[in-house]
C-alpha cells in the first residue's frame, strides 16, 4: 500500500533536496500568533502569499524543491504552490524534521516558510557548506534557526532533537548538543515572522 501522497514526490536525478516546512495557510490554523495581533484572515493571507513568493524565489535547477506539509490532510491543498509535496507526519517539530531528513537521499536542507529574507544565494551557500561539513544551520535572532541541513554521508545522530526546547531561546543550542561531533557550518542570521513587529521589520 502506498503511503499518503507518495505520488506527489517527483525527485529529479541525484540533485540535493531543499524542503520547505509549511503549515497549509488557513485562517485560525496558520500563523495564529501573528493572527492574534493583526487578525486571523490577514495572517493567513500573509502566510499564503509569503509561501508563494518564497517558492518562486527558491526554485532552482541545482536542487529539487519539495514542500513538507502539515497537517497531512492538506497535502493536496490548492492554497499551496504547485511543487512536489510530502506530508510531515505526526509528532513534534523534531520528529517531523527528522522524518523529512531521512526521506531523501543525499544532501538535504530544510527551511521554514515564514522567513522572507531567504534567497537562492543562501540555499546555494548551505549546500556548498555541506561539501566540507556534515551539518549546517541558519540561526535566527531568537535562539532558533531558519535552516538545518545534513550531508547524509552517514546515518543521522540517534539522539538528534532529543530534549530540544522548541520555540525558545535554547532551540539552536539544544539541537547542537545532539549532533555528537558532527562538523557544523553556519549561514547568516535571518528573521522569521511571528508577530506584527516582525512583519514591520521585514516589510519593504
Amino acid at each position: 500500500m502506498k503511503r499518503p501522497c507518495d505520488t506527489c514526490i517527483r525527485p529529479k536525478g541525484r540533485r540535493p533536496t531543499l524542503t520547505i516546512m509549511v503549515k497549509a495557510p488557513a485562517a485560525g490554523r496558520s500563523k495564529t500568533r501573528l493572527g492574534r495581533e493583526i487578525g486571523m484572515v490577514p495572517a493567513a493571507w500573509w502566510a499564503r502569499h509569503q509561501l508563494s513568493r518564497l517558492a518562486r524565489t527558491l526554485q532552482d535547477p541545482r536542487w529539487n524543491t519539495v514542500l513538507a506539509v502539515a497537517p497531512d490532510a492538506d497535502v493536496h491543498s490548492g492554497a499551496l504552490p504547485p511543487l512536489a509535496r510530502v506530508p510531515q507526519g505526526s509528532g513534534d517539530l523534531g520528529d517531523r524534521m527528522a522524518r523529512v531528513l531521512r526521506r531523501f537521499p543525499g544532501p538535504t536542507l530544510i527551511v521554514g516558510a515564514d522567513i522572507p529574507g531567504i534567497t537562492r544565494a543562501h540555499i546555494s551557500a548551505g549546500f556548498t557548506a555541506l561539501g566540507s561539513h556534515e551539518a549546517v544551520f541558519g540561526p535566527a535572532p531568537d535562539g532558533g534557526y531558519w535552516a538545518i541541513g545534513f550531508k547524509r554521508v552517514r546515518p543521522l545522530p540517534p539522539r538528534l532533537f532529543d530534549g530540544v526546547r522548541w520555540s525558545s531561546s535554547h532551540t539552536l543550542a539544544d539541537t547542537l548538543t545532539t549532533l555528537e561531533g558532527h562538523r557544523t557550518a553556519f549561514l547568516p542570521t535571518l528573521h522569521d515572522v511571528d508577530t506584527a513587529a516582525d512583519l514591520t521589520r521585514v516589510s519593504p
